[in-house]
């Protein structure tokens, strides 16, 4: 399942690429991937086409784009001269929500080849990933192998949903769902104020690379909507009705960490459970979690209400520091299932140092990695790094 460097990384590339698009037509190919759209795929084609795409916005592993509507007002004109209109964008008030689930991917195809650079470059910013580009690629975007270029009407087995483009910044005519497992799904929802708490700045992690300044507003009175922005993308505070339950993540700037901390030792749970519970702190998933707790030297079993503040800060802080990592090599993908929206596979799966490692020596201290079975899926543990808590 992508987690947030994942998710964050095609964010990225849309924001790059798509975003500024006017949606001139939509193709619903499998009504199965838009079946969380109330109304059904009349329903949303006709609320996506003719709207602007203003933003890709994520909050942890959740990603939409704001939906304006280009209109016309009158101008005021010159004396004598005829009456004017001008055109005009109206407050987003919905998004298109996208779930990747455990296959989706969004491609952008058909750019034009005369697309500066800064708008094609590949999204993924791994020196190793962007030389495996895929045989497709062409100035201004990519052709997805079995395409013979940006005119060649290509769809790929999977494909699910097709927006058709007018105006990308990269010149792309297509921005393609493809999901081979169908877990995933597109829908369109109203936008709601974000009544999540917007924090007091400077609770961000300090470990890894630096975040942005988060903004010097403070937590607003109860009933008062948030002027924080909702999503890292935007400075909207709104935020898809379907993502209201859903907590701020360890890369988002107006995170209050202190008031998180004490909310994860306030939980009678399994820190791993605490890490991986999105309505705590969105974003983590089983790897992420997983190489988290070995870098803080945390079992996954460890009674959150058991920790101390500096333990739950430093598993906390790991994770932050992780995901960062993985950001900068464009997300973990173990198949093709996981690209960015250039078609590109990611590579933080070589610096994993448990998850998928049992058997091998641990990095730190040469003990063979432990696989434990957790919620249907596995653990990965140091035996000696992360001992076992008492009783387990």
């Amino acid at each position: 399942m992508p987690e947030l460097p994942e998710v964050e990384t095609v964010r990225d590339g849309l924001d790059r690429l798509v975003v500024g698009a006017v949606v001139r037509d939509v193709e619903v190919f499998r009504e199965y991937s838009v079946r969380r759209h109330d109304g059904g795929p009349d329903s949303f084609r006709d609320q996506l086409t003719g709207r602007r795409l203003s933003a890709a916005v994520r909050r942890g592993k959740f990603l939409w784009l704001p939906l304006t509507e280009p209109t016309l007002q009158p101008a005021t004109p010159q004396p004598g001269a005829a009456p004017l209109v001008e055109p005009v964008e109206t407050p987003p008030v919905a998004a298109l929500l996208a779930h990747l689930g455990m296959s989706g991917q969004h491609l952008v195809r058909g750019a034009a080849s005369d697309t500066s650079a800064s708008a094609t470059e590949a999204v993924t910013t791994d020196a190793t990933a962007q030389s495996a580009a895929p045989s497709g690629t062409v100035p201004g975007g990519v052709v997805p192998d079995g395409a013979t270029g940006p005119e060649d009407d290509w769809q790929h087995p999977h494909l699910r949903v097709r927006l058709h483009l007018d105006g990308a910044p990269s010149g792309a005519r297509y921005l393609d769902f493809v999901d081979q497992r169908t877990f995933g799904h597109l829908s369109v929802h109203d936008l709601v104020p974000a009544d999540d708490g917007a924090t007091r700045a400077g609770g961000a992690p300090t470990s890894g690379a630096p975040v942005p300044a988060a903004p010097s507003a403070v937590t607003p009175s109860p009933g008062t909507p948030s002027s924080i922005p909702a999503g890292h993308g935007s400075d909207l505070p709104l935020l898809p009705e379907p993502v209201a339950h859903i907590a701020r993540d360890l890369l988002d700037p107006n995170l209050d960490l202190d008031a998180l901390v004490s909310r994860v030792r306030r939980r009678r749970t399994q820190v791993k459970r605490a890490l991986l519970d999105q309505t705590v702190v969105s974003g983590v998933g089983n790897i992420y979690a997983d190489e988290a707790l070995w870098r803080a030297q945390v079992h996954w079993a460890r009674p959150t209400d058991k920790l101390k503040a500096a333990d739950v800060r430093r598993v906390l802080d790991s994770a932050a520091e992780v995901m960062r990592e993985a950001l900068v090599q464009g997300g973990t993908s173990f198949d093709e299932l996981y690209v960015n929206v250039n078609g590109q596979s990611g590579y933080f799966d070589r610096s994993l140092a448990v998850y998928g490692q049992e058997n091998k020596e641990c990095r730190r201290c040469g003990a063979l990695v432990r696989r434990d079975a957790f919620m249907n899926r596995s653990s990965f543990t140091c035996p000696v790094c992360q001992p076992k808590p008492r009783g387990l």
